[in-house]
């Protein structure tokens, strides 16, 4: 025996051609729902062009050992939370807080807590094409330094950026860091 289709007469609700069965705010969405959908098909893609990337020389760190121990405790940070005067993996790390656990967790190097104190003890600037794994960078604006991160090679470097954010992996030619670019020093001699 079969069992009988329902009319949309008889106020079926799964019936497709039944369309007062939908409540009035569920006809509402599914109508907002394809207005916004309908500007979706267009053949036009936008796209911001990508920075310009350099080619990073490889620069031969002077004590290689000591530089890779730096880089891989550096890189197993990334994705650990950004808390300001943060210093350990349990508490988050700010920009300099991450860099005097690194070099003092691997190496038993303690340096300047603050960025501003780093760079002032940055000696001679090392220019961009100069950079060995390791080196720390600095950035700022109108000749003050504000941050901090531990270069790693091919133009990256590992970084706590801001409030809300997380350590990470960041690129010297993206747009804010090479406008904000502003030295570097080399820790590892």
């Amino acid at each position: 025996m079969k069992t009988p289709i329902p009319s949309p007469a008889e106020g079926a609700a799964h019936y497709p051609g039944n369309l007062r069965a939908i409540p009035a705010h569920g006809a509402f969405l599914l109508l907002l729902a394809a207005a916004l959908l309908s500007g979706c098909g267009g053949d036009k893609v936008v796209r911001r062009p990508a920075p310009a990337q350099r080619a990073w020389p490889v620069v031969a760190p002077a004590d290689p050992v000591r530089a890779n121990a730096v880089l891989m405790r550096a890189i197993s940070l990334v994705g650990t939370p950004y808390r300001y005067g943060g210093n350990t993996p349990d508490t988050g790390f700010d920009c300099s807080g991450l860099v005097n656990y690194v070099y003092r967790d691997m190496l038993d190097v303690r340096l300047p807590r603050t960025s501003r104190d780093l760079a002032a003890w940055q000696g001679a600037r090392i220019k961009p094409e100069r950079l060995a794994a390791a080196d720390l960078v600095f950035f700022g604006s109108g000749g003050s330094v504000s941050h901090v991160g531990i270069y790693v090679g091919e133009g990256r470097f590992v970084h706590a950026p801001s409030t809300g954010g997380t350590v990470r992996l960041d690129h010297l030619d993206g747009p804010y860091w090479r406008d904000h670019y502003s030295g570097a020093k080399r820790v590892l001699n």
